[in-house]
């Protein structure tokens, strides 16, 4: 019996990563400058470029290394391990921020922008 462990396939990983983040394949092939199909070519593959590699894991935010060594296992190990307790007392389900807050603060943000663009089309009217 042979002790020698499978290669991890690269491709696969970045399949699952990629889904993970909710991304489509054709918004990874925009964000790496190539078309869809290099994208579905490059994850049947067992290994890849470094290049290209580098350029994918820019493009998911997260480390090269981290797509090389990725296991589906560990993450599901880290979601039981942390959200073990489906009761309304437990704090990781919690929200730590106030959305009505950050609704208010992006109402206003875009109040101000809106303002500056009104004094900068009333300036250029002011000039002709």
């Amino acid at each position: 019996m042979s002790t020698a462990t499978k290669p991890k396939h690269i491709g696969r990983n970045i399949s699952r990563i990629r889904e993970l983040r909710g991304m489509k394949q054709e918004a990874l092939a925009t964000a790496i400058g190539v078309s869809q199909q290099s994208i579905s070519n490059i994850e049947g593959s067992e290994t890849i470029e470094e290049v290209i590699l580098e350029k994918i894991s820019n493009a998911l935010n997260v480390s090269s290394e981290g797509i090389k060594e990725f296991s589906e296992e560990a993450v599901f190990n880290i979601i039981n391990n942390t959200f073990t307790d489906s009761s309304s007392n437990n704090n990781n389900y919690l929200c730590s921020i106030n959305p009505l807050e950050k609704i208010l603060e992006l109402y206003e943000r875009l109040l101000q922008s809106e303002k500056e663009k009104i004094e900068y089309l009333e300036k250029l009217l002011k000039e002709k």
